[in-house]
């Protein structure tokens, strides 16, 4: 494992590991410890792994105030000869050795007569009581309870086309913020195909085992297609979070702001910068939930039905938005507008746009890492601000939304996910904070919140029965 990079974005002390092999005929242990000591580093545990006459390797616990210092450490110990650095590791790394998550089964086999129940012989029952009636997958396998997270690591996080295999930690976190949040069991799937087609293909392959599928981090516009032809293909539900997931957080916290500067979202103005599969996402929930006029930005300034583009997504954008087809840049987009949503780029967005903007303006710079404009330098004119990082006020974070739509889907066994299910996730969200405690700082509940899945829950089943796409009723709606 090679030194991490400085510019991860980490803060604060941390501890990290350090396997040295020393020749113990070349250099004494001592030198080794005045070397981390001058490079600023703090000694807090030595552990021998292994030695011999003339060798011996050990673990250094080194605490290091940032990146840069565990860099300059380990580049200093590499110069010192007899010494040859093996491995360094801290407690992120460690977490993520052998994967973070793992299979158990419900039911513990102690003797043969538990064996052919979960196996064979009696097991073939089970199979041909599903072959007959296949609806009793959902209630004799793990199907009724499981999710795929699926991508192609074509768009994860923010770093871009990492592929199937570096974006594996990323499916497996999402793993385990299903099981936790919402008791949904969930196992990581990536392709090791980036081909439209063929990720359609091999969803469609595995779908039988899963409850519901969640595409995660695929680029856009192939995402558009992808869940679109899954949607249309499939019979459970298929959700892209990276798209939905945003806009029903979004929406979220947009009605609490919305209360707290006292306007009616039916009167407001709302620009969206960056038309891609998040801020197309955002643009349609916020039409459904009737907002006043959406104007869409994007690199080549306001999308407007007076001209034409080559990305149909861009079309259908500039022909169901922007209504008095104002035409410009984000200056011209954003004056006396009442929110601004930034799916964009860090720093495109400056105090002077928002001094044009109506009175309290809402703020929803959810750029990461770096928002589009951070709350440092508007904080005294908005009347609200939301980034994407936990370390401002009002994070508009995903995991708000995910465990809990899907709870609710897999429940009342829905077909889909549709427009309504989504509406009634992200007031359930905003529900879960109280009138008198809402305020500029606090639009948004944790999600560690354990009222957000409990309260998306019931409204998501009730939106689902409402429309038509539950094809069970639970005990408690009958």
């Amino acid at each position: 494992m090679s030194p991490i990079r400085s510019g991860s974005g980490m803060s604060g002390g941390k501890s990290i590991i350090i396997r040295l092999e020393i020749k113990t005929d070349q250099i004494h242990f001592g030198q080794v410890a005045s070397a981390v000591a001058v490079s600023g580093g703090d000694i807090v545990a030595i552990d021998v792994i292994q030695t011999s006459r003339d060798m011996t390797i050990r673990d250094l616990t080194v605490m290091v105030a940032d990146n840069e210092q565990m860099n300059r450490i380990i580049e200093d110990l590499k110069q010192l000869e007899g010494i040859r650095v093996v491995n360094v590791s801290d407690r992120t790394f460690l977490l993520h050795l052998g994967g973070k998550i793992e299979i158990s089964p419900k039911t513990p086999i102690h003797n043969r007569d538990d064996l052919s129940r979960v196996y064979t012989p009696d097991v073939a029952r089970v199979c041909m009581a599903i072959h007959d009636d296949p609806k009793k997958a959902f209630t004799l396998t793990i199907k009724r309870n499981t999710v795929a997270v699926v991508s192609d690591g074509s768009a994860v996080l923010g770093l871009g086309n990492i592929g199937p295999y570096a974006a594996m930690p990323v499916m497996e976190g999402k793993a385990m913020l299903f099981k936790q949040f919402a008791g949904v069991d969930a196992f990581p799937i990536c392709l090791e195909t980036q081909d439209t087609e063929e990720i359609i293909a091999h969803v469609k392959a595995i779908a039988p085992a899963f409850g519901g599928i969640n595409l995660e981090d695929i680029s856009s516009p192939r995402c558009f297609e992808i869940e679109r032809r899954l949607r249309e293909e499939l019979d459970i539900p298929v959700f892209h979070d990276d798209q939905h997931g945003t806009a029903v957080v979004l929406y979220a916290g947009l009605i609490s702001a919305l209360k707290v500067v006292g306007k009616e979202i039916g009167n407001v103005r709302a620009v969206v910068c960056g038309i891609g599969a998040a801020g197309v996402a955002c643009s349609k929930i916020l039409m459904a939930a009737g907002v006043g006029e959406i104007i869409g930005v994007d690199r080549e300034g306001i999308l407007t039905a007076d001209r034409t583009y080559g990305n149909p997504m861009w079309q259908w954008y500039a022909e169901n938005s922007n209504p008095r087809r104002l035409s410009g840049g984000l200056s011209e987009a954003v004056e006396g507008a009442d929110v601004f949503i930034g799916l964009s780029a860090g720093g495109i967005l400056k105090r002077e746009h928002v001094l044009s903007m109506s009175r309290d303006p809402i703020v929803f710079a959810m750029a990461n890492p770096t928002p589009e404009i951070t709350p440092e330098e508007v904080e005294d004119i908005v009347g609200v601000i939301a980034t994407g990082r936990s370390d401002y006020p009002n994070q508009i974070n995903n995991v708000l939304c995910f465990p809990g739509i899907f709870r609710g889907a897999l429940d009342c066994r829905a077909s889909e996910i549709n427009e309504e299910m989504k509406l009634a996730a992200a007031e359930a969200i905003a529900s879960v904070i109280r009138d008198d405690e809402r305020n500029k700082l606090y639009i948004i509940p944790s999600a560690f919140n354990q009222e957000v899945v409990k309260e998306m829950r019931a409204r998501v089943v009730e939106a689902a029965i409402r429309t038509g796409v539950a094809r069970r009723i639970p005990r408690e709606y009958r």
